[in-house]
């Protein structure tokens, strides 16, 4: 069934900056989109990876390749700050720039293998996850933790910053819809929403006759994107990351409240790629 077509395709050099946005990529099996994610920042006194859930200057930073990424090859990139300068990701001092722009003492790393399972382990393992999705989720105290089955939540996530391997979050791809989109809009009237608040891979036009929260019925069954094909997991379960300001986008804490109130805190939906395939603007969508 054809749900739709591309009508966006992101990826993000370095997790938690602004990204690029591409005419067509190369979705891979491990990686998603090639190059999404190659880099993260490192801190050095906490010992863990970051993100702007602990540093939110991030999202006032964008990124972009020099070169086309392939594989698990990460290629140089140039990361401008807010102010408008261009940090080399190859520039000798590039860590030093990044922790002046952002505090701490941070260190720009590249992806590294999947058993360097130091670098992806979190400082402290999270004992009590209802606890955390409160506090990164930003809720307000009569708001409610929404009915989460643990068991959907792979558990290396409890130990580790990001799956090993990896910078994402959870899953390979992130994909949201217009018509998700638009029905958040219409919840909220007063805020501006921006696909840049969601960090999607891939944004699918589902037509203006289509509305709700279209995606969360495609959990559990195949997407085919292009000539690429993957797993719909689950909803993305969001945090307050989504709300927070960045380069032209104020802060807007009433997007966490509806999405606490019509969609147990999620948007779009995590993807697992089954077979690695070109995705090009206008390919068609289709769910199995």
């Amino acid at each position: 069934m054809q749900v739709g077509v591309v009508s966006q395709i992101w990826r993000y050099p370095v997790k938690s900056m602004g990204g690029e946005r591409l005419q067509r990529c190369q979705v891979e099996d491990v990686f998603g989109v090639a190059g999404d994610r190659g880099w993260a920042l490192w801190d050095e006194e906490a010992g863990e990876l970051r993100s702007a859930k602990q540093l939110p200057g991030l999202l006032h930073c964008s990124a972009r390749y020099r070169e086309e990424p392939c594989g698990a090859a990460v290629p140089p990139m140039d990361i401008e700050l807010a102010d408008g300068r261009i940090v080399a990701s190859d520039d000798p001092q590039a860590s030093a720039h990044l922790s002046a722009a952002l505090g701490g003492r941070l260190r720009l790393c590249a992806r590294r293998p999947a058993d360097d399972l130091d670098h992806y382990r979190r400082a402290r393992h999270i004992e009590d996850p209802i606890a955390e999705i409160r506090l990164s989720a930003e809720l307000l105290p009569d708001e409610p933790v929404p009915d989460v089955n643990l068991d959907d939540i792979p558990p290396e996530l409890f130990e580790f910053a990001t799956p090993p391997g990896t910078y994402f979050d959870a899953y390979q791809l992130h994909v949201i819809t217009t018509a998700s989109l638009a029905e958040l809009a219409r919840r909220t009237p007063d805020a501006r929403i921006d696909v840049r608040r969601f960090r999607p891979n891939i944004v699918v036009d589902t037509g203006a006759e289509v509305h709700g929260f279209l995606e969360f019925d495609w959990c559990g069954r195949e997407l085919r994107i292009g000539a690429a094909r993957g797993q719909a997991v689950l909803p993305m379960m969001r945090c307050a990351m989504t709300t927070h300001a960045q380069r032209d986008l104020r802060k807007e804490p009433a997007i966490m409240r509806t999405l606490v109130r019509a969609a147990q805190m999620n948007f779009g939906i995590g993807v697992t790629v089954t077979n690695p395939g070109a995705v090009r603007v206008g390919d068609t969508v289709e769910v199995v």
